[in-house]
């Protein structure tokens, strides 16, 4: 249960302790440093931008979903394509759907794989493919499966996000192995799926995608992953981050998502 500021001034020391050699992992083009946060940082950054805050988990996914379908434009560089979304349970698996939602709108042909039924989607999930399907998308039938992650010019890996416990499992690691065997390019949400994002490590199949876009803040397990890495504005408030004790200065400036430089790339000028 909730319990207000006095919970939040608890955590605070803590977790400037935690922060205070993370804010070297990542950097804007710029040279601005960007703060990295563990999977249980971040859980708590939703928790207070959605109970303190007010804002919505549907927002938030919006704003997370339009972005990844435009970061799948420019991946497209701008061109006719194909794209198969890999759809897991929860909140990456909504932002996926919200994502197949713009496509679609822009006319690209959008294939839905989902790693479950239907009906044991999340709740915010369950709302985005209501969506679609009104608008006459279905998720692909089982058998089509590994054909529409051959035949899309880009994959986009939704399954799990921070929310990784242990190895993925069943389904969702049938379809990351076929993922890396057949696509000809990923694009992951958040992190990639298999990834733990806190501290980087593999426990079992993970996506190896061409480009991460990830959320918010970058999280400190992607230090050493392969490929672009992005980061996109969700519409959290700088004062969520700086209620936790975390350094934040705006780096979005005029635009929605940005390149990020790892420290395993280059130390940029001080």
């Amino acid at each position: 249960m909730h319990t207000g500021a006095r919970e939040v001034a608890c955590v605070r020391p803590h977790w400037r302790e935690d922060m205070s050699d993370l804010t070297g992992l990542f950097w804007t083009q710029d040279g601005i440093p960007i703060p990295a946060v563990t999977a249980e940082q971040m859980r708590e950054v939703d928790r207070i931008a959605v109970e303190e805050f007010g804002l919505g988990i549907l927002q938030m996914m919006e704003n997370a979903g339009r972005n990844l379908a435009a970061n799948v434009v420019e991946m497209l560089a701008g061109q006719d394509g194909e794209v198969t979304v890999l759809v897991g349970a929860g909140g990456n698996g909504g932002g996926g759907l919200c994502a197949a939602r713009h496509l679609h709108n822009r006319g690209y042909r959008v294939n839905l794989i989902l790693d479950r039924e239907a009906s044991a989607l999340g709740d915010a999930a369950a709302n985005q493919l209501r969506i679609l399907q009104v608008a006459g998308l279905r998720p692909v039938d089982p058998s089509g499966v590994e054909e529409a992650i051959r035949r899309a010019d880009v994959v986009v890996d939704a399954l799990i996000g921070y929310s990784l416990r242990g190895a993925a499992r069943g389904r969702a690691a049938e379809l990351i192995d076929l993922c890396n065997a057949h696509a000809k390019g990923v694009l992951s949400l958040d992190v990639p799926s298999g990834l733990d994002a806190t501290t980087g490590e593999t426990p079992g199949a993970m996506v190896h995608p061409d480009r991460t876009l990830t959320l918010a803040l970058p999280k400190t397990g992607l230090a050493a992953i392969s490929g672009e890495l992005y980061v996109a504005d969700i519409g959290i408030p700088p004062e969520v981050y700086e209620s936790l004790g975390l350094s934040f200065k705006s780096f979005f400036q005029n635009r929605y998502w940005i390149p990020l430089q790892r420290r395993a790339e280059s130390t940029p000028d001080r």
